[in-house]
C-alpha cells in the first residue's frame, strides 16, 4: 500500500488533520521553521549577491532526523504549512533541509482545517511558489540587515541589548510623534448651552442644544460670547422652526480581517493583539468537540481580505433565512469601504468553518477566552450577510430670536444585522419620545437654561487597537507582523502599556531620537510603506527580490558609517554625581538600565550597589518648595513629582515651569514652545521664548 507523508507546522494540527485522512497517510509536524540565518552573525553574503546563509535552527536537529526517517518510507510527500508567505518559505526550507529534490513533493494549502478543505487540497497539489518564498526572504534579509547594522550603534550610544527593527522603529516613531503632539497640545475653551423647554400638554421637559443662527452653526468660544447669546435667548419666545423626519440606514459590517479582529477584540474583550492571535491560532488549529473529535473552528487568521467563499456565503444566508426570516438576508455581498489593494486576497476573511456550529453549541468545550473570541468572529460573520439596520429619524429646529436650538432622535425601525452584532463602543441611538407629539404648532415655554464650560482634548494616546489600525492604514507591516511588532517594543521597554494606552519611555525616546537623526529613511512612514509595496511586487513575480536589497543596502551602509563617526565623537561617558556610595565611598555614576537611568557604583563588580536616579529639573515644588524630580511609573512612563514623595503628593505629566501664571498665580506647564497655566479654568497661554524663567 502506498504511504503518503503530510508535513504541517504545528503539532496541534496533526491531531485535527489525522482524522480526516486514511491509514496510509502519516501526518507529522516541523514545529515551525527548521532553518534560519545564524544569530552570531548577519548571515548574508554581501559580496555574493546578498545570498542568505541558512543553518539548522538549534534544537531542530532531532525533529529533522525524525522527518528524514519518515521521508525515506514515503512514496509521496505533501508540504502542508500555513497558506501565506511565511508558510510557503517554511515548505521551501523543509524541502532543502530534507533534500527532497529527487522525491515526489507537493505543496498543499487550505484556508480552514476541515475535512472538505484538506481533502480538496490533496486533489489540487501544486509546486512551491518561489515568488512567495522570495518575498518572505526579502523581508527577512531586510529586517536582518537593519537589525544587525544598527543595533550595535545603539549598544555603543545607550546600552547593550537594545535593538532596532525595520517595522518596530516606525511603530515607535508613530507613538513618539503622538506623545509630542499631546505634550504640545493647548486646550481651547468652549461652552455648551442647553434649553429645557416645557411642551404644552407634556409632563416631561424637552432639552434642546444650542446650534447657532438660522444660517450657520456656531461654536461658543468664551464666556463673553455666551453672555451675549444668553442676553438674547433669556427672554425670547421659543417656537418650532422646522421638523424633518427621515430614514437612516446603517450598513452591515464586513467580516473580520486580521487587523479588524485585533482591533475589535481589544475594544470588546480587552485582549492584547498577541493574545488575540494566540487564541485565534488555537481556534484555527482545532479544538476537541465531544462527539466530533478535534475540529478547526475558524478559517486562517492572517489575512487582508474580506472575501468569502461561495459555499460559506450560501450556508450563512440559509442559516439567516431559517433563523431570522427572508427579510434579514442581505441582497448582495457586503463590500469593504476601501479602494485599498487587497494584498493577501488568496485567503478568505476570518470566519467560522461551519456557521451552524453556534457559540452556544461549543461553549462547554472552549476556554472562556476561546469562547469569547469565537463568538465575536461568528457574530461578525453572520451580521456581514444580513440587511442593514434602519432607523426613523426626527430632527427639530427651535427658534429663539435670531438663534436656533436643535433636538434629534432616532428609533430603530428594523434591527437587521444589529439583531446579531453591534460593535464595541457604538453610540446608543437617542430615542426622545417627546418628539413624536411635536408639530409646527406645538407651544413651547422656556423653563431654564443650562451652561457648561468645556476644553478641547488632546489626541488620544495610542492603544494596541488604534496602533494596528494606523499601521494598516499607512500600509506598514502585514497581518502577521502587527502583534509581534507591538510585543517587541513593549518587551524592549521602549513603550509602556498602562490602562490600554501606549506611552513612550525614556529608553524609547533615546532610541527614537537616534533613529530619526541617523537613519531618517528607516523610520520614514512613506519609505516603509513603499518597501511593503515592493515586497508585494516580489510576491506577484513582478520584482526580483535581490534588486530591493541591492538598492537598499548601500544607502544604509553609508548612513551607518556616518553615524559611527558621529557617535564616536559624542560617545557618552558615565555621568559622575555627588551621590556617595554608602558601601564603598565612591561617587556614584548615572547608567542606563531596562527602565531608563539609574545610579550605580563605578566599583562594579567589586561593589554592586545601585540606587534609583532622581534627576532634578531645577524647578521648586509648587506645593512644598522642595525640588521637582523626574520619576517613572512601574511600567516606565515618565512624570514629574516632588523629591519628598510620598510626604508631598505633587505630580504632573507635563514639565512644570518656575514661572507663575500672571493671571491667577498658579504654576505653569511647558507645552512645546508655549507655557500654559496648570489651571484649565484660567487658560492663560504665552510663548516660551518671551518668558523669563527666573
Amino acid at each position: 500500500m502506498a504511504r503518503y507523508l503530510v508535513i504541517v507546522e504545528s503539532p496541534a494540527k496533526v491531531k485535527t488533520i489525522k482524522k480526516f485522512l486514511g491509514s496510509n497517510y502519516v501526518v507529522t509536524a516541523s514545529n515551525g521553521h527548521v532553518r534560519d540565518m545564524p544569530k552570531s552573525q548577519m548571515g548574508i553574503d554581501i559580496e555574493n549577491d546578498y545570498e542568505p546563509k541558512y543553518i539548522t535552527i538549534r534544537g531542530k536537529g532531532e525533529i529533522l532526523a525524525k522527518l528524514r526517517k519518515e521521508v525515506k518510507k514515503a512514496d509521496k510527500i505533501y508540504l502542508a504549512t500555513d497558506p501565506d508567505r511565511e508558510g510557503e518559505a517554511i515548505s521551501w526550507h523543509l524541502s532543502k533541509a530534507l533534500k527532497l529534490e529527487d522525491k515526489k513533493v507537493y505543496r498543499i494549502s487550505f484556508n480552514e482545517i476541515t475535512k472538505n478543505a484538506v481533502k480538496a487540497s490533496l486533489k489540487n497539489p501544486r509546486e512551491i511558489d518561489m515568488d512567495l518564498v522570495d518575498a518572505q526572504q526579502a523581508r527577512r534579509v531586510l529586517d536582518r540587515i537593519v537589525g544587525y547594522k544598527i543595533s550595535p550603534l545603539l549598544w555603543a550610544k545607550v546600552k547593550r541589548g537594545l535593538s532596532a527593527g525595520r517595522v518596530q522603529s516606525v511603530a515607535l516613531r508613530i507613538i513618539a510623534d503622538r506623545e509630542e503632539e499631546i505634550n504640545a497640545f493647548i486646550p481651547e475653551e468652549y461652552w455648551s448651552l442647553d434649553a429645557n423647554l416645557k411642551v404644552k400638554g407634556e409632563k416631561k421637559l424637552l432639552t434642546a442644544k444650542f446650534y447657532g443662527t438660522e444660517k450657520e452653526k456656531m461654536t461658543i468660544s468664551s464666556k463673553e460670547e455666551l453672555d451675549a447669546i444668553l442676553k438674547e435667548v433669556e427672554d425670547a419666545d421659543y417656537s418650532i422652526a422646522d421638523i424633518k423626519k427621515g430614514v437612516r440606514t446603517k450598513k452591515a459590517p464586513v467580516p473580520f480581517t486580521t487587523s479588524t479582529m485585533q482591533q475589535e477584540a481589544s475594544k470588546a474583550l480587552n485582549f492584547a493583539t498577541a493574545k488575540t492571535m494566540r487564541i485565534a491560532q488555537q481556534l484555527y488549529e482545532g479544538v476537541d468537540i465531544k462527539g466530533s473529535g478535534t475540529i478547526g473552528l475558524i478559517t486562517y487568521l492572517r489575512t487582508d481580505s474580506t472575501r468569502i467563499s461561495e459555499e460559506a456565503d450560501a450556508a450563512v444566508r440559509e442559516y439567516i433565512r431559517e433563523g431570522f426570516g427572508e427579510e434579514y438576508v442581505a441582497d448582495g455581498e457586503a463590500k469593504k469601504d476601501s479602494d485599498k489593494k487587497i494584498i493577501q486576497d488568496a485567503h478568505e476573511a476570518i470566519r467560522p468553518t461551519d456557521v451552524t456550529r453556534t457559540p452556544a453549541a461549543v461553549k462547554e468545550f472552549l476556554s472562556r477566552d476561546q469562547f469569547r473570541l469565537y463568538q465575536l468572529v461568528w457574530k461578525r460573520f453572520v451580521a456581514s450577510r444580513m440587511q442593514p439596520a434602519r432607523y426613523e429619524t426626527t430632527s427639530v429646529k427651535i427658534a429663539a430670536g435670531q438663534y436656533r436650538f436643535t433636538v434629534a432622535a432616532s428609533k430603530v425601525a428594523f434591527e437587521g444585522f444589529r439583531s446579531v452584532y453591534t460593535e464595541a463602543g457604538e453610540a446608543k441611538e437617542a430615542n426622545n419620545v417627546l418628539l413624536k407629539g411635536l408639530d409646527m404648532d406645538s407651544v413651547l415655554t422656556k423653563e431654564s437654561l443650562e451652561t457648561k464650560q468645556h476644553f478641547t482634548q488632546p489626541p488620544a494616546h495610542y492603544t494596541e487597537a488604534t496602533l494596528v489600525k494606523t499601521l494598516e492604514e499607512l500600509g506598514i507591516g502585514r497581518p502577521s507582523t502587527y502583534a509581534p511588532t507591538i510585543s517587541t517594543i513593549i518587551a524592549r521597554r521602549y513603550v509602556a502599556k498602562e490602562n490600554k494606552n501606549l506611552y513612550i519611555t525614556e529608553i524609547g525616546e533615546v532610541v527614537n531620537h537616534i533613529m530619526k537623526q541617523s537613519f531618517p529613511s528607516i523610520v520614514d512612514v512613506n519609505f516603509t510603506a513603499n518597501m511593503e509595496s515592493l515586497l508585494d511586487g516580489v510576491a506577484e513575480g513582478k520584482v526580483r527580490w535581490k534588486t530591493i536589497i541591492e538598492n537598499f543596502y548601500p544607502d544604509l551602509e553609508a548612513a551607518v558609517e556616518k553615524a559611527e563617526n558621529e557617535l564616536e565623537q559624542v560617545k557618552i561617558e558615565d555621568e559622575v554625581t555627588d551621590v556617595i556610595c554608602e558601601q564603598c565611598g565612591r561617587n556614584m555614576v548615572v547608567k542606563y538600565g531596562p527602565h531608563g537611568k539609574f545610579l550605580a557604583c563605578p566599583g562594579f563588580p567589586d561593589c554592586r550597589n545601585t540606587k534609583p536616579y532622581l534627576e532634578k529639573i531645577g524647578v521648586p515644588c509648587p506645593v512644598c518648595g522642595k525640588d521637582i524630580v523626574i520619576r517613572k511609573t512601574k511600567k516606565g512612563r515618565r512624570y514629574y513629582g516632588c523629591e519628598d514623595n510620598p510626604e508631598c503628593e505633587f505630580m504632573s505629566w507635563q514639565k512644570p515651569s518656575t514661572k507663575k501664571c500672571p493671571r491667577c498665580g498658579k504654576y505653569m506647564l511647558e507645552k512645546g514652545n508655549k507655557l500654559v497655566c496648570s489651571d484649565e479654568q484660567c487658560g492663560y497661554v504665552e510663548n516660551k521664548e518671551n518668558t523669563d524663567d527666573n
